[in-house]
């Protein structure tokens, strides 16, 4: 907005204002102030978006002053609410038991443009989107931009579905903010489910705009919305995904959550209980976007995925997007997919011999979900970028290159995929741990900055999805026996009538027998029990 709009609308909430505060209201002043409030009997404050609250410089206020007010304005709804028209201001009332107003809440409305350019991205892929996040973060001046966006620049048709009037300010003309949007305003706000089901049946629109969806018909009117084929953009009531998974009111908006009992072997290849909860449907919202702060979104890219990693217990950290910088996709997935090819070529064949083993021990595919296990472990084995706090930068180094390990360390918290912390600051209250928090940060705490502790908390928090000692142990344990496997062949090959292998378990026996066959060779296992092993002799072509 410019400074000239915002002066217009400033003037418009100063003109209702009692004389003694409104001599005291200055432009400067109310740069950046979020509220002004009025309470009987106690001085007027004035609240900035930083925190801070001042206090005018006049006489307690009295049930005059907010009879000066109430009488300025349209009547309150039943919600308590009421605008100035033509601005984005709202009015919000506090009554007594006796319904008589003792004080009043007076927000200020701005256009704040700029906030949507870093997931401008998301909101062009025709999906619907669900924004997530505490009040005064900036769920509703996102909705505004993206209203504006979606039917200015794509010329969607787009209805905004407008229950306190905040998204397109009050009166019948809707705010300029919204571009060529359309506004329906909702008398009370037990009828937003309603006019949003109104909405699609009458005005035949492309988009749907709605804030502050917070009950289970609302959630019930998205899901028919979306299942219309219309692209919802909204606000809910939650400040994460994972506080919305646990809200039975709300919870439909990700899929809703259902009791499984698994029956014996599919508890045991999950290695899970044998009641489990489960995404019960296809989420209404594509992509779920928390809002941690003003200047930075948690984008959840693909709902379902995320509901599934989450209700499975599983890591699953969203892209952190910041408002001041811009973001190429394109030029991202590129990129990205050039270095996993380079990756997949440059993976040893070792590891592709035990990946093929896991494939035959578990199906791929949950009969219930479309992910697997095995995408699970690709993913988290990619490329990690540690942020150090409290613990040995060269110590670290050396491990990550000792190890060969699949990591680099980053100065940057906003870039880093897991955090390395000393356990000394974990009760703490760190402002750093708290960051890494918010950004779903995995944290991993070492007792001491010691190359032993260090290397074992390394070890885990790069293999995360091996946390069993006894399965990271067999992945060592096979690459080593393989490596075994390798050496004695080329001795065999070298002119040796027989090798035999150190003892191994069944599956590990089976990888180096598929391994000699590779080469025309023979083997087969000898021995008992723990002692089991096996003796390669020379092939067909190669006996002697």
């Amino acid at each position: 907005m410019s400074n000239l709009q915002f002066q217009n609308d400033l003037d418009k909430l100063i003109d209702i204002l009692p004389d003694k505060i409104r001599r005291q209201v200055t432009y400067e002043k109310m740069e950046d102030v979020i509220e002004i409030v009025l309470d009987i009997g106690r001085l007027p404050e004035i609240r900035h978006s930083s925190g801070k609250i001042e206090y005018f410089d006049c006489d307690a206020v009295t049930y005059e002053d907010i009879e000066y007010i109430t009488n300025n304005i349209q009547e309150f709804t039943s919600d308590n609410r009421s605008g100035i028209p033509g601005t984005l201001h709202r009015i919000s009332a506090i009554r007594n038991r006796q319904g008589k107003i003792v004080g009043l809440t007076c927000r200020i409305g701005r256009v704040v443009t700029g906030t949507i350019a870093c997931i401008k991205d998301f909101c062009m892929q025709n999906k619907s989107i669900l924004f997530l996040g505490r009040p005064g973060v900036g769920k509703t001046t996102k909705l505004r931009e993206i209203s504006r966006l979606v039917a200015d620049e794509l010329g969607k048709r787009v209805v905004v579905v407008d229950t306190s009037n905040e998204i397109a300010g009050d009166g019948d003309t809707p705010h300029p903010a919204i571009g060529h949007a359309r506004r329906m305003q909702v008398r009370q706000p037990e009828f937003q489910k309603d006019i949003m089901i109104e909405a699609v049946e009458n005005h035949t629109p492309e988009v749907i705009v709605v804030d502050e969806i917070g009950t289970e018909a609302e959630a019930q009117a998205a899901r028919t919305i979306a299942e219309r084929g219309v692209m919802l953009i909204a606000t809910a009531h939650g400040n994460s995904l994972e506080s919305l998974i646990k809200n039975p009111t709300l919870s439909d908006l990700v899929g809703g959550i259902q009791s499984v009992t698994l029956g014996d072997d599919e508890a045991k290849r999950r290695a899970s209980q044998k009641t489990v909860l489960e995404r019960e449907k296809q989420p209404t919202f594509d992509i779920v976007i928390e809002i941690l702060d003003r200047n930075t979104l948690a984008v959840y890219k693909d709902t379902a995925e995320a509901v599934d990693y989450i209700l499975r217990g599983w890591p699953i950290r969203p892209e952190i997007r910041k408002v001041d910088k811009t973001y190429d996709t394109q030029q991202a997935a590129a990129e990205s997919s050039t270095k996993n090819e380079t990756q997949a070529t440059q993976e040893h064949p070792i590891v592709e011999k035990i990946n093929e083993l896991e494939q035959k021990i578990s199906p791929a595919d949950s009969l219930k979900f479309s992910f697997s296990r095995q995408q699970y472990v690709d993913n988290v084995k990619k490329f990690k970028k540690i942020y150090l706090y409290a613990v040995s930068r060269s110590i670290v180094e050396k491990v990550i290159e000792r190890l060969d390990l699949n990591a680099e360390i980053t100065r940057n918290i906003d870039d880093a995929d897991i955090v390395l912390a000393h356990k000394n600051f974990a009760k703490g209250g760190a402002k750093i741990l708290s960051t890494a928090n918010d950004y779903r940060l995995q944290i991993f705490f070492i007792k001491t900055n010691s190359m032993a502790q260090i290397q074992k908390v390394l070890k885990e928090a790069l293999d995360i999805v091996e946390s069993s000692e006894t399965l990271c142990g067999y992945y060592d344990d096979a690459e080593r026996a393989l490596d075994e496997a390798k050496a004695a062949i080329n001795k065999i090959l070298a002119g040796a009538e027989h090798v035999e292998l150190q003892p191994q378990n069944q599956h590990i026996r089976k990888l180096q027998h598929e391994l000699v066959e590779q080469h025309n060779l023979e083997s087969k296992s000898v021995g008992e029990g723990d002692q089991r092993h096996l003796r390669i002799v020379g092939g067909k072509d190669f006996k002697k």
